[in-house]
């Protein structure tokens, strides 16, 4: 009988030649997804502590609301660093206080990535708080957006425009740019139209205001439609580079802009909203760090705040800023350090809160899902950015859930993020949108019980 004993150690030894040549290969990633490693000794050599990946930048100290000893259960409370200028969140609180049963507008301003793009987030944030304080309208909506067609809350149609952004890599001048990082300008004949909608959150349907900015150094002869009706034209004259708002009012549900002529003119944005309650614009900048905000002109800043002015800044950022194992973020840390010290130069009345970034979570070599570590690396910067602004801080990683909340949002049913377990959905922009309304509402409380101490 023949021996096959020898072709077993043979096929053996084969086997086990492979499995440690594909072990002592590096880690590879298509397509951004890392791919499971051969790990020969994974059940017995020990993880490395991520602890020694994190960043020995000291955490700033936590400020706590002066009467209770812990935050409310269920809630991530913020921390407000805001010194003697008061540039946290009491000048919202005391706008909110302010209202009424008179006619003022609250506004608040919401910078931010992809994260919160077509009014993801933003769009309940909104409802939550125009529903308990009256308003209505969606905002501030730029001239052309490559999310019209997704975004729920208002019907956005354009045609003849030529767009520049901050984040093109030619053809953009700086000097140029609105509020939002872009500028506008318009071919004769060029349109936009905006038209509330029902089928995303409430009070969009109507507004009572619409307005249109834009600076000019020639004339301009543009029309305005309210409700597809009869075009009412309109003529300026030049501006001279300062920032022109044309307005009208009425009970508005769709408004169409129709430019006739506009030499030398840059446009911005658009917007709709009431005379009292509440106003959320939503100024997302797919692929912005935040970094560019320091970049904006401080005239412009300037005069879009007489038109506009906030009463809080919500900054969201830090998805293109986190990078896997990232431990040193010093730059990021200077640069945004400026860019808030700008927007509190251009916005003096203005309360600004920093959100931390959102879990972001990657495939490890193993095939678990896990927290980028340079995500967790990233939010002790934003601490530290936010207590050396003397500003407010929201930590959204810790509110999610902390580690690997992302994949338990990508993973839950219904879904509430998406499978790049880096954004979110709208109904996980909802669930967040939930706890930052409870939590500036719990705030707003805390804000209260103080002035009544003080006032004692």
């Amino acid at each position: 009988m023949k021996n096959y004993l020898k072709h077993t150690l043979w096929l053996t030894l084969i086997v086990i030649s492979v499995l440690i040549f594909l072990h002592l290969l590096p880690s590879i990633a298509i397509g951004g997804h890392q791919l499971r490693k051969v790990d020969l000794f994974s059940d017995i050599r020990f993880l490395q502590s991520e602890e020694s990946l994190q960043d020995s930048l000291p955490l700033p100290p936590i400020v706590k609301p002066q009467f209770i000893d812990t935050c409310q259960a269920g809630l991530t409370c913020i921390e407000d660093f805001s010194d003697s200028t008061g540039r946290g969140m009491s000048p919202f609180y005391k706008a909110l206080d302010e209202m009424g049963d008179g006619d003022r507008l609250v506004r608040v301003a919401v910078f931010g990535d992809s994260f919160i793009e077509a009014d993801i987030l933003t769009a309940d944030l909104r409802e939550m708080l125009q529903k308990k304080f009256g308003g209505c309208g969606v905002g501030y909506v730029p001239i052309t957006s490559m999310t019209s067609g997704y975004r729920p809350t208002v019907r956005h149609s354009f045609k003849g425009w030529h767009s520049h952004s901050v984040t093109d890599t030619v053809y953009f001048d700086r000097k140029k740019q609105g509020i939002a990082g872009h500028y506008f300008v318009a071919d004769s004949g060029a349109y936009v139209e905006l038209r509330g909608q029902k089928a995303y959150a409430s009070l969009l349907d109507t507004c009572t205001q619409a307005s249109l900015f834009f600076t000019n150094k020639g004339d301009v002869t543009l029309s305005v439609s309210i409700n597809r009706g009869v075009e009412r034209e309109m003529h300026t004259t030049p501006s001279q580079g300062t920032l022109q708002q044309i307005q009208v009012k009425g009970r508005i549900g769709s408004v169409k802009w129709r430019i006739i002529k506009a030499d030398s003119t840059l446009f911005y944005g658009m917007a709709l909203d009431g005379t009292r309650g509440v106003a959320v614009d939503n100024f997302s900048l797919r692929g912005n760090s935040g970094m560019s905000l320091r970049s904006v002109p401080e005239k412009t800043m300037r005069e879009f705040n007489k038109k506009r002015p906030y009463d809080l800044i919500i900054l969201q950022y830090g998805l293109n800023v986190a990078t896997e194992r990232g431990c040193d973020y010093d730059h990021y840390r200077k640069m945004m350090l400026k860019a808030i010290s700008h927007i509190k130069e251009c916005f003096p009345q203005a309360g600004i809160l920093l959100v931390g970034v959102g879990d972001r979570d990657y495939k490890t070599e193993t095939g678990d899902f896990r927290t980028m570590p340079g995500v967790k690396n990233l939010i002790r910067y934003q601490q530290s950015i936010a207590a050396e602004s003397d500003i407010a801080f929201w930590n959204m990683f810790q509110a999610m859930g902390g580690d690997e909340s992302m994949a338990r949002l990508v993973h839950s049913k219904p879904s509430l993020a998406n499978y790049d377990y880096t954004h979110i959905n709208f109904r996980g922009g909802k669930y967040l949108a939930d706890l930052l309304y409870r939590t500036l509402m719990y705030g707003k409380s805390q804000y209260e019980r103080r002035r009544e101490y003080e006032e004692k």
